[in-house]
């Protein structure tokens, strides 16, 4: 038998749990090292995970305000006031658009191929 057949899915659930904040009264007595281990692993990853998405987030806002606003603008105003080559490295982030400006891209450029 495997480390990972010894694995109690979820032990390692709730140990991620507590490493997210939960109560840690609730961890599991009975957690194996190894389990430990796999928690810790998936937690890290997770957070490497969504430190990339927040951080392409943030680029692609840089991307799309380039100026500021008197009023909020929509998206086909944000969109209308890009740069051409600043399009290409929005097709880039477009997993982590906003819904409508994927839209907007969407509407003028097409969905990027590999999304």
């Amino acid at each position: 038998m495997s480390e990972t057949d010894q694995l109690r899915p979820e032990v390692v659930e709730a140990i991620v749990a507590v490493l997210k904040g939960a109560d840690p009264s609730q961890l599991p007595p009975t957690a194996t090292k190894e389990e430990k281990d796999a928690a810790k692993d998936r937690y890290l990853s997770e957070f490497v995970a969504e430190r990339s998405k927040r951080d392409r987030q943030t680029r692609a806002w840089e991307l799309l305000l380039t100026r500021s606003y008197d009023e909020p603008p929509t998206w086909q105003r944000l969109f209308d006031d890009l740069s051409p080559d600043v399009a290409e490295e929005l097709g880039e982030l477009y997993d982590v658009l906003p819904a409508g400006a994927q839209e907007e891209y969407a509407r003028r450029f097409g969905v990027p191929s590999g999304v």
